[in-house]
Parts: C-alpha cells; sequence; structure tokens
C-alpha cells in the first residue's frame, strides 16, 4: 500500500482493505482499489436468468437484480458472502439504459450485497452472447484463510 493512502476500518472483518489514496474523494458505488489476503473465487460473468438458464424481464434493473443474485448464489457455493468481494466488472449493451436503472440497481445492490466496497469496472459492449441479456457482471471474491 502506498505512503499516505487511507484503509477504510470501516470495513466488515474479511481481512480486505479499501484504499483511498490521501487527497482523493471517495468514489461513489464502488473502491478505487482493495487489499485482500486469502482463498480467491474467480465467479465467471453472471448474466439475468435464473439457475434454470430461463430470462423472466427484458428490464434493466430486473437482469442486474438476477445477475447478482447469481454471484451471491456462488458465492454460497463456495463458502463465502457478498462481504468477500473484492472486485466486479460489468457489461453493459446500453450505458443509457445502465444509468436510467441506477437508483433501482443501486437498491439491488445494497440488499443483496451491501456496502460498495468493491473494486468496480462498468464497460459498454456492442452485445453480450446470449440476445436477451442486458448485464453480465464477473466477480473476484477473496475468502479470509
Amino acid at each position: 500500500m502506498s505512503e499516505g493512502a487511507a484503509v477504510d476500518h470501516d470495513r466488515p472483518t474479511n481481512e480486505s482493505q479499501v484504499i483511498l489514496p490521501a487527497g482523493w474523494p471517495r468514489p461513489k458505488g464502488y473502491a478505487n482499489g482493495v487489499a485482500a489476503r486469502g482463498r480467491m473465487v474467480f465467479i465467471a460473468g453472471m448474466i439475468g436468468w435464473d439457475a434454470h438458464g430461463v430470462f423472466h424481464s427484458d428490464d434493466f434493473a430486473a437482469q442486474a437484480r438476477q445477475a447478482l443474485e447469481n454471484v451471491v448464489a456462488v458465492l454460497r457455493e463456495a463458502g463465502a458472502s457478498p462481504q468477500h468481494l473484492v472486485r466486479l466488472t460489468w457489461y453493459v449493451t446500453d450505458k443509457r439504459e445502465y444509468l436510467a436503472a441506477a437508483r433501482d440497481i443501486g437498491r439491488a445492490y445494497r440488499e443483496l450485497i451491501g456496502a460498495y466496497n468493491a473494486a468496480m469496472t462498468a464497460v459498454e459492449v456492442k452485445a453480450l452472447l446470449e440476445d436477451r441479456a442486458k448485464v453480465e457482471i464477473e466477480a473476484t471474491a477473496v475468502v479470509p484463510d
């Protein structure tokens, strides 16, 4: 960790630290960086279909919620929980639709994941492999030893 970087000590006791360089404003909705130690869990891109591969909505926020539910299901299967997330990458097919749904996405995130303590990136893509998919979320978690 660089000298002068702030560490978020309010982070749950999962042995990860949110990194905030000195003088930088605290970002909204993500962390600039996370330092963690332990067993890593890599989660493939999750989209807005259920465990049976069925889409129940074409609404962006509903698909984002389902994708987050899928991330949580994989975490649980790995013996992890949302507090262990250290990185999320969001692939969206329409940034305007993503931004328009931001309030509902934020609500779903807080309900399913909790605090915004993961490093995050959002990327607009031309399309996803599943034609009905509007969002795909890839995740990395670190479970303390």
